[in-house]
């Protein structure tokens, strides 16, 4: 085993332990406010080239295992992004009818 394999592995697994973290509490928020899709988005993309890299470099090993779950997770709190975003705009939909209702006509 190659400590550099170890070391990114352990990089991975570091990083890979905060996701879990932000897809419970953007669960739990139920909005997507003070979420970036666009950091979201680069994070996918990082994971997706390291994957490439792995695969072009023939270093089928571990690491990859751990670059595949901790794409996993990310792609989650991507889907939890989304089903906020709409909980958002159902929210605000809401808001605008009710605003209608107590507003006098011609009002």
């Amino acid at each position: 085993m190659e400590f550099g394999h170890l070391f990114e592995a352990m990089m991975l697994v570091c990083f890979g332990f905060s996701w879990p973290l932000n897809v419970i509490k953007a669960y739990k928020a139920r909005s997507a406010k003070g979420t970036s899709l666009a950091f979201i988005i680069l994070i996918i993309v990082g994971y997706v080239a390291g994957i490439t890299a792995k695969f072009l470099n023939h270093q089928l090993n571990y690491v990859l295992a751990v670059y595949f779950l901790n794409l996993a997770i990310v792609l989650t709190n991507l889907a939890v992004y989304f089903r906020n975003v709409a909980l958002d705009n159902k929210r605000e939909s809401e808001l605008k009818k009710v605003e209608l209702v107590r507003t006098p006509l011609g009002a």
